[in-house]
């Protein structure tokens, strides 16, 4: 596995260990509709949290967070829909991201609420 895809799911793995630290239930890791992919589902209380984790080895190129395109945030929301549907779900729904990225040996991480698009 090339090495950004192994950043990229030891980021996701942080982003688990500090959500459920945080009081989050994980409810899906990499859940896919067509061709979406939603990173975590994670609920708390009554707010369905929809997290993307973006994860950098460093902060030369912009901050993790800037990499989510509207087209990704498109996907997204339809993803969700399909999800909110399929499991019959009446609950709010957030949109996160959840930054990562390395200083120096150990990581940094950042969890941005409600990042984008609300409904």
């Amino acid at each position: 596995m090339a090495d950004h895809n192994e950043l990229g799911k030891l980021g996701e793995k942080l982003a688990v260990e500090f959500l459920r630290k945080d009081g989050y239930t994980i409810l899906e890791t990499n859940w896919t509709f067509q061709k979406a992919e939603i990173d975590i589902i994670a609920q708390k209380e009554n707010i369905l949290a929809i997290v993307e984790v973006k994860t950098r080895s460093s902060l030369d190129f912009g901050l993790p967070q800037d990499f989510v395109k509207p087209k990704k945030i498109q996907l997204l929301v339809k993803a969700v829909n399909e999800y909110v549907v399929s499991k019959d779900l009446d609950i709010e729904v957030r949109f996160d991201i959840i930054a990562v990225h390395k200083e120096g040996k150990s990581f940094v991480i950042e969890h941005l609420i409600d990042a984008f698009y609300h409904f």
